[in-house]
């Protein structure tokens, strides 16, 4: 069983930064693709940030030049580097593991950032 666990959210104020942390386990954690989504309240999942087993990354539009996906597989652990912050950054974020037909999310962590 595939266990992920995100860590690093909380309140912080517009223009700063955080640094969110997933880390997996019961998994063969180089092999997976790994994301982060985030979900506000009253809408969609949309992904903000990809990372491929070979280190390849995307972004979405509203996040580039802002945050930063990293992974590190001595650890197990992804990363997500959140700087100049904004409200609308605001919701709970997500962490995904994919492989093939192998897909799992974590419980979320919430960010919010004040005006």
């Amino acid at each position: 069983q595939v266990q992920l666990v995100e860590s690093g959210g909380g309140l912080v104020q517009a223009g700063g930064s955080l640094r969110l942390s997933c880390a997996a386990s019961g998994t063969i954690f180089s092999l997976y693709s790994m994301a982060w989504y985030r979900q506000a309240p009253g809408k969609e999942r949309e992904l903000v940030a990809g990372i491929t087993s070979a280190g390849r990354t995307n972004y979405a539009d509203s996040v580039k030049g802002r945050f930063t996906v990293s992974r590190d597989n001595a650890k197990n652990t992804v990363y997500l580097q959140m700087n100049s912050l904004k409200p609308e950054d605001t919701a709970v974020y997500y962490c995904n593991a994919d492989y093939y037909y192998h897909v799992y999310w974590g419980q979320g962590t919430q960010v919010t950032v004040s005006s």
